[in-house]
C-alpha cells in the first residue's frame, strides 16, 4: 500500500520536525524555513521512521520473546528469570542489547529478527546474565558461557561489527 504523505510547513515551528501516521497517510510537519531539498530530505527520513517503528511493532507482536526468554533462562540458570518485559526496539544502533536490571526490562535491536536464532539466544543469555551481574565480572561471563553457543555467537557479532 502506498503512502499518501502531507506536508506542513509552519513559520512558527523552528526546529522540530513531527510525522504522524493515520491509516495510510503520513502528515509531516516541518520549519518553513528548511529548503525544498531540505524538506524533502527530512520527509524521506520521517516516512523511514514510521516505517520502521511498524516493522518493529509487528516483530513485537509476531514474536513471543517473553516465553523464549523464560525458557532459555530456565535451562541455562535453572531459575525464574526477574524479567518483567523483553521487546524490540528501533533506536538501538550501537549495541544488540541492553537491560535495566532494576525494573527487568530487556530491549532487543530490531536488526537481531533477522540474524539466526542462535545468535538471538545469545543476546538475550547475555541480557539475562545482566539481570544477576549486571557488570562484565568473571562471574557474569560464567553465566553467559554456560549457552553452548557464547562463543560462536559472540563471533558472529564481532563479525557484523557491533559487539565488543
Amino acid at each position: 500500500m502506498k503512502l499518501k504523505v502531507e506536508v506542513v510547513r509552519s513559520p512558527r515551528r523552528r526546529k522540530t520536525i513531527e510525522a504522524t501516521k493515520d491509516g495510510n497517510k503520513v502528515v509531516v510537519r516541518l520549519p518553513a524555513t528548511l529548503t525544498r531539498a531540505e524538506a524533502r530530505r527530512w520527509v524521506k527520513v520521517m516516512i523511514e521512521r514510521i516505517q520502521q517503528a511498524e516493522h518493529v511493532n509487528r516483530l513485537n507482536e509476531k514474536r513471543d520473546l517473553q516465553r523464549r526468554a523464560r525458557e532459555l533462562h530456565e535451562r541455562y540458570f535453572h531459575s525464574r528469570p526477574a524479567l518483567r518485559s523483553i521487546r524490540y526496539v528501533p533506536n538501538q544502533r550501537d549495541r544488540y542489547g541492553s537491560c535495566t536490571p532494576v525494573d527487568g526490562s530487556i530491549r532487543l535491536s530490531h536488526v537481531l529478527a533477522d540474524f539466526p536464532d542462535w545468535v538471538r539466544d545469545y543476546v538475550i543469555v547475555h541480557e539475562l546474565a545482566h539481570l544477576r551481574a549486571p557488570d562484565h565480572s568473571p562471574y557474569f561471563w560464567q553465566l553467559v558461557r554456560r549457552y553452548p553457543y557464547a562463543e560462536r555467537a559472540r563471533g558472529f557479532l564481532i563479525a557484523k561489527g557491533m559487539e565488543e
